[in-house]
């Protein structure tokens, strides 16, 4: 894998992971327009595992100050018998909320090793940004210490879904939340704050069963490293974003993109 195609690969999937337009998506699209298949199926899980680890640190770091206040207010009932605070029961539901995924992602791994067919992609595209558009347009006022655990289990069944690439993850936690009647900026902090978990673990599972080898770690390194520059981004410009407008935007974005590949597909020239 050459430093050009990990930068691109690091760029797409850090501007890509924490907006609801499937960042796994877009990695897999990427490598099919340009016709990049230089890794095999191995490396090429492990390298997007690589730069969703990136998109992580780049979202601790922006959402630092948070996710230190929620593990503390988490902590401190189990560790010091301090009594429990709308801090501590947050942490707690965002911990519930990534069990659906542990659970999906262990019971049909072989399953959605064959769900990255591009048509698919495309369909997951439109359809779920359909739905997205529509539980957009539903009312929201709840905060973020109306989180409790049912939303978290629905939210995290949502964020499920996203292993499909094409759903997209916050797309899906964002629709959950949205539908639930949670405000844009609440929904999408929570969809980001969900996101962490779930990344790490699947982080720590895929690296204790591969070995990279010692010629790719460049390339590796350099797409981590442009996934969390990219990702803070991302975070910090969606934030700025839905405090006043919608979601619209990523909407129509998704239904075009998904209609050009489907397009593409059916042209002579794919």
């Amino acid at each position: 894998m050459s430093i050009l195609h990990a930068v691109v690969l690091g760029l797409v999937q850090g501007l890509s992971e924490f907006l609801p337009i499937s960042s796994s998506g877009h990695l897999e699209l990427t490598r099919w327009l340009f016709g990049w298949s230089e890794l095999d199926t191995e490396l090429e899980t492990t390298f997007d595992v690589a730069v969703h680890l990136g998109t992580l640190v780049g979202a601790l770091a922006y959402l630092r100050r948070d996710v230190a206040r929620l593990t503390a207010a988490g902590l401190g009932p189990v560790l010091r018998r301090r009594p429990w605070t709308t801090d501590g029961r947050i942490a707690w539901a965002l911990v519930v909320s990534a069990v659906p995924a542990g659970i999906v992602g262990v019971l049909f791994e072989e399953q959605l090793r064959g769900a990255d067919r591009i048509w698919l992609i495309a369909v997951m595209l439109i359809v779920f940004g359909v739905v997205l558009g529509f539980a957009d347009r539903l009312q929201g006022t709840r905060g973020m210490q109306e989180f409790g655990w049912w939303p978290a289990l629905a939210m995290g069944l949502g964020q499920a879904l996203a292993l499909q690439p094409g759903v997209s993850r916050s797309g899906a936690t964002i629709t959950v939340g949205r539908a639930l009647g949670f405000s844009r900026d609440a929904t999408a902090r929570l969809a980001f704050l969900m996101s962490l978990p779930v990344i790490a673990g699947a982080g720590v599972l895929r690296f204790a069963e591969v070995s990279v080898p010692s010629s790719f770690w460049p390339p590796f390194v350099v797409g981590i490293v442009t996934s969390a520059l990219t990702g803070y981004l991302a975070v910090w410009g969606t934030l700025v974003l839905v405090r006043t407008r919608t979601f619209g935007p990523f909407i129509v974005y998704r239904v075009v993109l998904g209609v050009a590949v489907l397009a593409l597909l059916a042209s002579p020239w794919r």
